[in-house]
């Protein structure tokens, strides 16, 4: 009886270093054993195609490096995209990643999320402290507004009124507006930049920012949108109105090839600076796998070129 009680002692003793033992491999391993890192992605807002397409990217490339993405929509609300950051830190994610719309409004809950120890990236727009950023992956902005500009200067006859429709706040437009800015202003051409105004991301207020700039400048040759809302805004107020300004867009959405190839949109919408918002989610994506499994990332900074599309190349 003695014996039977000490191998009974025995094997729970074994069942129990087994049962802790398996515990602390999943807790040590936190999804890296099972190839599953949990990983926090906000998005700047779903409403947006280019965000959208992000995800897409985001979650193809997710599933193909072990990661358990948990995407957010920040809104483009400093406020909101705040919350969601905190709120991964409590949950504990091995990393972060979100596009910064809002630079100064976020910046402080980044920093939370960095003394906790957790990685944080950007993607799209990224803040002005590099130190708390592990890795950015973006659009080279500056030079898709060069490109915007070199459109500009070619569909416009000398002294021409153009117009820019911009959005004052991410970080990725203000960069868009000084590289056609560049461009415009050291023309040969002299033309005459129209501030159409800030469209805050919302294509109602650019059609409206639109229908007054037409309204006062009904000559208005060519305008250029920081963002495709902002062109369909502007296609919408020009074909209202009747004028003739021709529409130089920024993103590459479906919609914006849509309308180059469409026989009347194509009248007015005729050049698109393409980005590519799926490669900028995978990109990403894989550089937060590296660094959890190593330690180290491919590079600080990592931007995708832009290119020019236009109805011979919409396809």
């Amino acid at each position: 009886m003695k014996k039977k009680m000490q191998m009974t002692s025995f094997l729970l003793a074994v069942f129990a270093v087994i049962a802790i033992a398996g515990c602390n491999k999943a807790k040590s391993g936190d999804g890296a054993a099972g190839g599953d890192y949990k990983v926090g992605y906000i998005v700047g807002s779903r409403e947006h195609v280019f965000y959208t397409l992000i995800e897409k990217g985001i979650k193809d490339s997710a599933g193909a490096n072990g990661i358990n993405a948990v995407v957010m929509d920040g809104n483009l609300d400093g406020k909101v995209t705040s919350d969601h950051i905190e709120n991964f830190v409590a949950d504990k994610m091995r990393a972060i990643a979100l596009s910064a719309n809002d630079p100064g409004g976020t910046t402080p809950a980044i920093r939370e999320a960095v003394e906790n120890n957790i990685p944080v990236f950007t993607f799209d727009c990224t803040i002005d402290d590099a130190s708390l950023i592990t890795s950015f992956v973006g659009t080279d902005n500056v030079e898709g507004g060069r490109l915007g500009g070199r459109e500009t200067v070619r569909l416009a006859e000398s002294g021409a009124k153009v117009g820019l429709i911009n959005f004052d706040n991410p970080q990725s437009c203000l960069d868009r507006r000084k590289g056609w800015e560049e461009v415009v202003k050291s023309s040969d051409k002299n033309l005459q930049i129209i501030e159409v105004g800030n469209y805050e991301g919302d294509a109602s207020k650019a059609e409206q920012l639109m229908t007054d700039a037409l309204t006062q400048n009904p000559d208005l040759a060519v305008v250029f949108c920081v963002g495709d809302p902002a062109a369909a805004g502007a296609l919408a107020a020009i074909k209202t109105a009747g004028a003739k300004t021709k529409i130089i867009g920024f993103d590459g959405n479906p919609e914006a090839k849509a309308a180059l190839l469409d026989p009347t949109n194509g009248e007015y919408w005729v050049s698109e600076i393409s980005q590519n918002p799926q490669e900028i989610g995978k990109l990403v994506t894989e550089q937060i796998k590296k660094y959890l499994d190593t330690g180290a990332v491919d590079q600080k900074v990592i931007m995708v070129a832009p290119y020019i599309i236009t109805k011979e190349n919409a396809r």
